[in-house]
């Protein structure tokens, strides 16, 4: 590539096993920070429930601790899955966020749940048929962001005219299709939803519309990436991720042995859990470098949003800083909002 692509992280505020959410969360800033010195454009954080490993239920509230421990780097939802939420709080929340930290507020959406089903209806309280007026629900939520609410008296304060920009999160055609509909930007799910990433950044691109938001298409593809100082302890790490991938989806939350995990893995359901993290780079810094420059020409993307895989948390801070050398990614290029 001529230039390097802006690279940014989604961080899932994983929960290791003895560790508490507290410490998952404290860790986070220490890799916003990190990431911020390095260069890294922005970290989303997604909107999970209910699940034991992953700290970030509420991505807002996360937002604005982390936002007050770094300087620059954006900050945003990867995402907020607007269904579980009134549009209404959301700009309120973001709007909020906007005002404390101007000019590095992103808010993807989702129209997922984030959830499992039993959580979404009894917990959340929220009705599985929802994500039916995800469109009309995103419409409505930009229109108090910019100051236009569609009730009479009613507006988002904070929020009304703060513009957070927006962007469509997918894993399917449906959210290239609306990402393309309504003119905004649009980041795909690859780094666990391959199968459809080709086809659906060739529609969005093809049939995009312009807006008031966005003049031209704008594509982020998430990637997973394992770096390491040698190939041998790059595979090695691949390895551990998964497993413990194929561990938390098919055994549910059961003891399994070292055997019954090796047999889930060679069955036909640990191969299809393993395929999700098909778009992954491992390897030295080169050998990362030169997967993830393919993979942005597959994705045809303008921005790489990366995944960082290991088996602890030193792994992961150390891929993190072998793919920023490897990329050259240098901190004065970090101004302004790709995408917007």
């Amino acid at each position: 590539m001529s230039a390097p692509l802006p690279l940014s992280l989604i961080d899932f505020c994983h929960i290791y096993p003895g560790e508490t959410a507290a410490q998952s969360m404290a860790r986070s800033v220490d890799l916003a920070q990190r990431a911020e010195a390095l260069g890294y454009s922005r970290i989303w954080y997604s909107e999970h429930h209910n699940m034991k490993h992953i700290a970030s239920s509420a991505p807002a509230v996360l937002i604005s601790h982390i936002g007050a421990k770094t300087e620059k780097i954006r900050l945003g939802a990867g995402g907020v899955m607007l269904p579980n939420h009134s549009p209404y709080v959301i700009a309120e929340q973001f709007g909020t966020l906007a005002e404390l930290y101007p000019d590095r507020i992103d808010l993807g959406l989702g129209r997922a749940p984030g959830t499992d089903m039993n959580t979404l209806g009894r917990a959340l309280r929220r009705d599985p048929n929802a994500a039916e007026h995800f469109p009309q629900d995103v419409m409505e939520l930009n229109a108090y962001l910019q100051g236009r609410s569609r009730i009479p008296g009613v507006s988002a304060i904070p929020g009304a005219n703060t513009n957070v920009p927006l962007y469509i999160l997918g894993s399917s055609m449906f959210g290239a299709t609306l990402a393309a509909e309504l003119g905004l930007p649009y980041s795909f799910a690859s780094h666990f939803a391959p199968t459809h990433l080709e086809q659906a950044t060739r529609y969005y691109r093809e049939n995009f519309k312009p807006s008031d938001t966005l003049a031209e298409p704008y594509v982020i593809a998430a990637v997973n990436v394992v770096a390491a100082d040698t190939a041998q302890e790059a595979s090695r790490q691949l390895e551990g991720v998964y497993r413990e991938r194929v561990r938390a989806m098919a055994g549910r939350g059961q003891h399994l042995t070292e055997e019954q995990l090796d047999a889930i893995i060679e069955s036909h359901h640990g191969r299809q859990i393993i395929d999700m993290l098909r778009f992954t780079g491992v390897g030295t810094g080169e050998q990362v470098r030169d997967y993830l420059e393919g993979f942005a020409r597959t994705a045809n993307a303008d921005e790489l949003m990366i995944s960082l895989q290991g088996t602890s948390n030193a792994d992961v801070m150390r891929g993190m800083d072998i793919l920023a050398d490897a990329w050259q990614l240098d901190p004065a290029d970090m101004a302004g909002a790709p995408g917007r």
